[in-house]
């Protein structure tokens, strides 16, 4: 079973999608939160499930997508390591990824 660790940029970058979903919809907000929680949750288990874009190719990177954000981890040994979210909206740029890790 791995150990899943949350880096601090990443916590940051879903509070701040939290707090913007808040804004309209406050409900909303906890079930988004909720929700990329309980499907992190999954990766101690199946720390394979997410995808390889091609854009992470050749990288150590992994994406997993829980609408309406992406979450971006690395595997190290018996450990994912959470490195960056985002809105899944946002167009890719691997430079987002690698200044959070």
């Amino acid at each position: 079973m791995a150990e899943v660790i949350w880096t601090e940029p990443a916590l940051w970058s879903l509070d701040e999608i939290g707090d913007y979903i808040a804004l309209d919809n406050p409900e909303a907000a906890k079930k988004v939160i909720r929700t990329v929680f309980e499907k992190v949750d999954l990766l101690e288990v199946t720390p394979l499930m997410g995808n390889i874009s091609n854009e992470l190719k050749s990288t150590p990177y992994r994406g997993l997508s829980i609408q309406p954000v992406y979450v971006f981890y690395r595997l190290e040994g018996d450990k994912v390591i959470i490195i960056h979210v985002e809105r899944a909206e946002r167009d890719f740029q691997f430079t987002r990824i690698t200044k959070s890790d």
